[in-house]
Order: C-alpha cells, then sequence, then structure tokens
C-alpha cells in the first residue's frame, strides 16, 4: 500500500499547481509521483476538494441492508442458530454468506449469544 503524504506537502502541491506549474514539474520539485500531482490537482480543479480522502475500503456489508429481516428472525426465535439464519438468509433472501461473518456483523451490533447456561453446574470450580 502508498505510504501517506502530509497535509502539508499537499498544500504546498496545490499552490503551486495554482501558480501556474505543470503537474510533472510540481511532482518532480517535491518529490511525489506524478500520478498523485496530477490526481491532487486535477480533484481541485473539478471539485474544489483539498483534503485526503479516507484510505482503504469503504466501510459496510452485504448484510446492512438485511438487517430487518435478521432482527425479526431472532425476535420469532430466540434460540435460532446462526446455521439455521445462514440457511434461511440463502433461501429467503439470496444472500450467500459464511457463519463466521454473520456471527462478525452481530457482535458489531451488540447480539451476543451466551453458550453457558446461568446455572451452578457450570462453575469450574470442583464440587464435593
Amino acid at each position: 500500500m502508498a505510504r501517506a503524504l502530509s497535509d502539508d506537502l499537499r498544500v504546498r502541491v496545490l499552490e503551486a499547481g495554482a501558480a501556474g506549474g505543470s503537474a510533472r514539474s510540481v511532482a518532480k520539485r517535491f518529490g511525489i509521483g506524478i500520478s498523485t500531482a496530477i490526481r491532487w490537482l486535477r480533484r481541485e480543479r473539478e471539485s474544489g476538494e483539498r483534503a485526503a480522502r479516507r484510505q482503504g475500503k469503504p466501510r459496510g456489508s452485504r448484510l446492512d441492508g438485511h438487517e430487518a429481516f435478521i432482527v425479526g428472525m431472532i425476535e420469532a426465535q430466540k434460540d435460532i442458530t446462526l446455521n439455521e439464519m445462514v440457511a434461511r438468509l440463502q433461501g429467503e433472501q439470496s444472500v450467500g454468506i459464511g457463519r463466521s461473518m454473520l456471527s462478525r456483523w452481530l457482535r458489531q451490533r451488540g447480539w451476543t449469544f451466551k453458550k453457558r447456561p446461568h446455572m451452578h453446574w457450570s462453575r469450574s470450580a470442583k464440587m464435593c
């Protein structure tokens, strides 16, 4: 992945470009890639945008659009398993997703499922 360049450098490049310098000469002067200088200058010229954009993939999941359906499944059957939820998503919503991804998506929204019952016999201490 490319290294992040400072905002100060970006401002200096944009000011040099606004003063009449070509993208290639500005890139050579400040030691950045030619395509980077071209992209920064074009973005400022077309939209006035001077700030850096967020790096990486856009956030979001394919499951975000099916949140009401998933919550409805959980409300209708409190003890539904992840495997059952994956099967229903595939069958009724045509969403092919893995069990681990569904688990991660649920945990991000505060849905957790306890595996141990809240009874005295589930303690780890030895019983006499």
